[in-house]
């Protein structure tokens, strides 16, 4: 046994490692992040498991450290050297922030050709123009993180990385789409339900996941996905004027993309996402473990999963499936809320959004699409 061991090769030996963090990696692309990562890189990923980072921010930095990888492997045909010099992040900047105008009259600006030619082999790239800049910023982020994670200082925040980033956006103005197309608002969430008509487990768990995602205000996918019966206590029921009382569960988030493991994020559903909840779990005889899982395999959803339903849901409905995606959900709730008059800080409070700026930008759309300003001449 020991002899088979040690004549794995540097590969299959990151692969066996990356085994034991599966639970939080795409493991999908197990064997192309081996082939990718170096053995650096494997022990920083193991070491912010065992240091509890949450989840989807591993995920993200094991994907955005996958992508630099090959990139600086495309780029400079050796691994990403640590710390990264300025050189090599403006290099990086020049790449995927760049003029298509500039671009059509000289071959050189922007993305090598070769660079170009292999990143999209592999599959990093797909579109033909330059990178959006959130995304850009986001992994020049995840890149200083994961230097100062393994002890060392980059030049990150040096004023001439600063300085091409703000030029290169200011050359090349974007107009930043939204996660969701369409937000799902009462309207659509109504039309979506109304295809979830049958006992069927499938229609009983599809009705309880997008009722759940929307009232508990606006659920993201992975806290969907992740739920679990031990996260839901019973409230008291809820009294109603001339009505019987309204049955309550609180759902305790813990660790979410905006707060820790030690916050004990609470959030309240009412009514019948209650009823709906009851009506899954109750059928597909689930007491324990997690809430939300496959009909036939019976293993728990992932986050794509999540997104699938809704997308399947929005075809049945006669809706544009590409017009709409999970994070409409959350979009959607605050945008309902806006319409019904709900105060922002009362919707907030549901939503567990810790910007203001971002939660507000609902209430501003909805208010300026219908408000007196935008109907001066009607």
């Amino acid at each position: 046994m020991a002899k088979a061991k040690t004549s794995l090769t540097a590969v299959e030996r990151r692969a066996e490692e990356l085994d034991t963090i599966a639970a939080v990696l795409p493991m999908e692309r197990r064997d192309e992040l081996a082939e990718l990562l170096t053995d650096h890189d494997v022990e920083t990923l193991r070491h912010l498991v065992n240091q509890g980072m949450g989840d989807n921010t591993l995920r993200a930095l094991t994907s955005d450290l996958t992508y630099l990888e090959a990139w600086g492997m495309a780029a400079t045909k050796r691994s990403l050297p640590w710390p990264a010099p300025e050189a090599l992040l403006l290099k990086f900047v020049a790449h995927h922030l760049w003029d298509p105008a500039k671009r059509a009259s000289d071959p050189d600006h922007g993305i090598p050709g070769d660079v170009d030619e292999k990143l999209r082999q592999q599959g990093f790239l797909k579109s033909t123009g330059p990178h959006a800049p959130a995304t850009v910023r986001r992994r020049l982020a995840n890149w200083s993180t994961l230097t100062k994670w393994r002890g060392l200082d980059g030049a990150f925040a040096s004023p001439s990385v600063k300085s091409a980033i703000r030029l290169a956006v200011r050359a090349v103005p974007r107009t930043r789409g939204r996660k969701s197309a369409k937000a799902v608002t009462g309207d659509v969430l109504a039309k979506l339900l109304a295809t979830c008509a049958t006992d069927s487990l499938r229609d009983l768990r599809d009705r309880a996941i997008l009722m759940v995602a929307f009232a508990s205000g606006g659920r993201r996918r992975s806290e969907i996905a992740g739920l679990r019966c031990e996260q839901l206590s019973i409230e008291p029921p809820i009294p109603i004027d001339n009505g019987a009382p309204l049955p309550s569960i609180a759902i305790h988030l813990g660790r979410t993309k905006t707060s820790s493991g030690e916050q004990d994020d609470v959030v309240y559903l009412t009514g019948r996402p209650v009823e709906a909840l009851n009506a899954w779990r109750a059928a597909a005889k689930i007491d324990s473990g997690s809430v939300f899982r496959g009909t036939v395999s019976r293993r728990a959803l992932d986050p794509q999963s999540v997104n699938a339903v809704l997308k399947q849901r929005a075809a049945m409905a006669g809706l544009e499936p590409s017009a709409f995606s999970a994070h409409g959900l959350r979009s959607g709730y605050l945008t309902e809320a806006a319409n019904r008059g709900i105060p922002l800080p009362e919707a907030m409070e549901q939503s567990r959004h810790r910007s203001v700026q971002q939660a507000s930008s609902y209430y501003n759309h909805a208010t300026r699409r219908s408000g007196k300003a935008a109907r001066l001449l009607t």
